[in-house]
């Protein structure tokens, strides 16, 4: 099969920018609506990471649905923004809304910013309705039950070209997961509940495509790893990393590195020949592989590939989500899991890691790269990267199947410095605090029924997975500064019951 290296990046993708009007202004008017309407979209596209591409203004029935069948067809266009710049009847919009399977960015905006009141006559009415035409364009949204982000604000605003920004992120990491292949080497971890699922569901809902692969066919590659090859990689490992004398060229325990570095390889080009973007390992299934992929994966996660360990997919479409709504932004995204507490009264604390992978994304610091043993997996001691996250805002994500739907669990939290150092605690891993406090954010994600395993995200906030749960049309359940416990109740019963009347019979 011919290689297809992981992209994480937003150089293919596109933005149309969709502009309402109607006919009965005239073509001198509508000649000013278009040129103010391109000239709306070339200023957003100064301040956005994804290409706005500018379309004809929209005043007719038939050609709003024809752009919206086009931005569907079209495999670079990840979303639409519309724009009322005028009045444009509302009901000409509902056959291009309906078709619409893009996410929708309503932009409530206008040409200019301030009011030019000693020239205000009816003809600059006309023009500059868009407080008119955008409230009729809202009402049919919501008459047709249609999801969609709506920012209101000068496009010359920071905070609005930010807001928008943020929605082409989330969007970018929706079109991901929808063409998302994802491999699980053997199954999942026996007897665990979370990391089960409805993968027929799941890409129904996001699209990823969910198989299974023996974990022998991971070993035969990784046999196929040439010695040059494993000697460049070993180099790279010693450029990059502090690593341990004993790993290093010459020390006794160098051919661990070498069986970690085979693996990477190996690992690499399954993933690439298959066109997977993310994959699972499980440690009770390991066949000839020599040691639990630990180094390997942490590298790939920090290249864009999802990965959830114990065959915990969910968890791995997430990770591969959050890396692309990051995409080259400071910060980066990872498998993370809620391992121990510090319960000091006032000074309440989660130590989160996992047994080998978490990625290194999470630190700008160089990594140790060392040999330890792991007690379970009864393979060799794997190789690993040991770092502390760096301190900051994060979100921590969690997947869980309900049974009749999807539901993401999100906990805004403060990356903290660990109390004190941690010398035999060989991982990488991060400390938080979460919000708004221990014991409420602990009770809200056990009744939430959210997940162990989580993807820690610090280059993305909230905003961005309230958007892509928006888009994909599956639950949230929001952790943060504004959580109570009785009110969180009645919001976990009021949307259950919502989805369920959402989904119909």
């Amino acid at each position: 099969m011919t290689r297809t290296p992981l992209t994480t990046s937003f150089d293919a993708l596109e933005v149309w920018f969709l502009t309402g009007s109607q006919h009965l202004y005239g073509p001198e008017t509508l000649a000013q609506v278009a040129d103010q309407s391109r000239g709306i979209a070339d200023r957003l596209a100064t301040d956005v990471p994804v290409k706005v591409v500018w379309k004809p203004v929209l005043t007719g029935s038939d050609e709003i649905r024809r752009v919206m069948l086009d931005a569907n067809s079209d495999d670079r266009v990840i979303g639409v923004i519309a724009w009322m710049h005028t009045f444009s009847p509302a009901k000409m919009w509902i056959s291009g809304l309906d078709a619409l399977q893009k996410p929708l960015l309503h932009l409530h905006t206008q040409a200019n910013v301030e009011l030019p009141w000693a020239e205000i006559d009816f003809d600059f009415m006309n023009l500059n309705q868009a407080a008119h035409g955008d409230r009729e364009f809202g009402y049919i949204q919501t008459r047709l039950g249609v999801p969609r982000t709506t920012v209101v604000g000068h496009v010359s605003d920071p905070a609005v070209s930010g807001r928008v920004a943020i929605w082409m992120r989330a969007a970018a990491g929706l079109q991901a997961s929808r063409s998302l292949k994802l491999a699980r080497f053997g199954d999942n971890m026996r007897f665990v509940a979370v990391t089960e699922g409805d993968k027929t569901e799941a890409e129904h809902v996001f699209g990823v495509q969910v198989n299974t692969w023996g974990v022998n066919e991971l070993a035969d590659a990784v046999a196929q790893a040439s010695d040059s090859d494993v000697d460049a990689l070993v180099a790279e490992y010693e450029e990059l990393y502090d690593v341990v004398p004993e790993l290093r060229r010459g020390g006794e325990r160098h051919q661990s590195l070498r069986d970690g570095a085979a693996i990477e390889l190996g690992l690499r080009s399954f993933l690439e020949e298959g066109g997977f973007g993310a994959f699972t390992t499980n440690f009770e299934d390991l066949g000839a592989l020599k040691q639990l992929p630990g180094l390997a994966v942490q590298r790939l996660m920090a290249e864009g590939y999802g990965f959830g360990a114990e065959g915990d997919w969910k968890t791995a479409v997430l990770v591969r989500i959050a890396n692309v709504i990051g995409a080259g932004l400071p910060g980066g995204a990872s498998l993370m899991e809620d391992y121990t507490y510090d319960l000091t009264p006032g000074q309440e604390r989660i130590l989160g890691a996992h047994m080998l992978e978490v990625s290194p994304s999470l630190t700008t610091a160089k990594p140790t790269l060392e040999v330890h043993p792991l007690g379970i997996g009864g393979k060799d001691d794997p190789v690993r990267l040991v770092f502390n996250a760096d301190a900051g805002p994060a979100v921590v994500v969690a997947l869980s199947d309900m049974r009749d739907r999807f539901r993401l669990t999100a906990n805004v939290v403060d990356v903290v410095e660990p109390t004190a150092p941690l010398p035999k605690l060989p991982v990488g891993r991060a400390v938080w605090i979460p919000q708004p406090d221990f014991r409420t954010s602990a009770w809200a994600w056990l009744q939430a029924g959210a997940a162990h395993h989580t993807v820690m995200s610090t280059a993305v906030g909230l905003d961005a997975w309230e958007d892509f749960a928006r888009m994909a049309q599956t639950e949230l359940v929001v952790i943060d500064e504004h959580t109570r416990p009785r009110e969180f109740e009645q919001q976990l019963q009021w949307s259950a019951a919502y989805y369920r009347l959402a989904r119909g019979i």
